[in-house]
């Protein structure tokens, strides 16, 4: 399957402007109640309890032998706890951050159809946003107004999301696109995240995956915090251990396919799970890789001609 370029005015965008992506497939849940953060606290991998209005994180949902059942982005508001997951791990989450409340004074809500969620890609989303007073830190979130609508403003590590109701979805794109935003797809999108290193559950990661094994100890794990569900497995890994796997980066000599084995002369260390085009390095992607290829080691991909060279590891590892 050939991969999917994003046109030059969408990575112009990305670069020097503000592009636009609509990202209302993924999955949106919602935790009210006086012992929200407790009940959530109890079944996830980062510090919950702690979190304060306008502010949130990374976490990941595990089983109780580590493996991912998938990650999510917890923003705290004044009200409840507004939780942001891809939608192929809806489900499973749901499920169990349900059976986690049972005892506590919290309820569950879905909200993926009712509400629509907008990336802001580039150096002027803010701007395009007029996010100025949203904090900088990375899932920071305000509440703000765009084309007379209601909107939460939420950080990201290369822009802005828009989140609002979904039956105002399409004048607050309008209002976003008329201030300067340009319309850009899902392509863009995995471009930016590719470059960035970060991994996508469901694509890069499944439920085999032990969180440090995708890069994610440091940005959504606790080390500090009270028990919560598979803490046991990924404490012990994290200070007595190192997983057999790490999430890399790649740099390919030529074309390849999704899903391509990665080899070293000795044996096979990996599969290709994230691919792009980038238009400054060529074809780069993502790869759970094994321990023994070390920064630097060159890989054949598939049966053919084209390398990958393993250029960084994923930070967190």
């Amino acid at each position: 399957m050939p991969v999917v370029v994003p046109s030059p005015a969408e990575t112009s965008a990305l670069r020097g402007g503000a592009a636009l992506v609509d990202r209302s497939d993924r999955g949106r849940l919602a935790l009210s109640g006086a012992e929200s953060r407790e009940a959530l606290n109890a079944v996830v991998t980062n510090e919950i309890e702690s979190l304060t209005p306008g502010h949130g994180c990374l976490a990941a949902c595990c089983t109780s032998k580590g493996r991912m059942l998938g990650d999510l982005r917890v923003l705290a508001t004044e009200d409840e706890l507004l939780l942001d997951i891809e939608r192929c791990a809806l489900q499973p989450i749901f499920d169990a951050i349900r059976h986690g409340l049972v005892g506590y004074d919290a309820e569950l809500h879905k909200r993926t159809l009712e509400t629509s969620l907008f990336s802001l890609l580039g150096p002027r989303s803010r701007a395009v946003a007029s996010a100025s007073s949203l904090g900088e830190s990375e899932d920071d979130n305000a509440a703000a107004e765009i084309g007379g609508h209601a909107v939460r403003l939420i950080t990201t590590d290369i822009g802005v999301d828009v989140l609002c109701a979904d039956e105002n979805g399409a004048q607050v794109r309008a209002a976003l696109l008329a201030d300067g935003a340009t319309a850009a797809g899902e392509p863009l999108a995995e471009l930016a995240r590719i470059e960035s290193g970060r991994p996508r559950y469901g694509v890069d990661l499944d439920q085999t995956v032990i969180p440090q094994e995708g890069g994610l100890n440091e940005r959504a794990v606790s080390f500090t915090k009270g028990c919560y569900v598979g803490q046991e497995t990924i404490a012990r890994l994290h200070y007595r251990g190192r997983p057999n796997r790490r999430l890399c980066s790649l740099k390919l000599s030529g074309e390849a396919e999704l899903g391509s084995p990665l080899s070293t002369a000795e044996r096979e260390v990996g599969t290709l799970t994230s691919l792009a085009l980038s238009p400054q390095d060529g074809p780069i992607g993502l790869a759970l890789i094994r321990r023994e290829a070390q920064d630097g080691a060159t890989l054949k991909v598939g049966d053919g001609p084209v390398e990958a060279t393993l250029f960084h590891a994923v930070s967190g590892q």
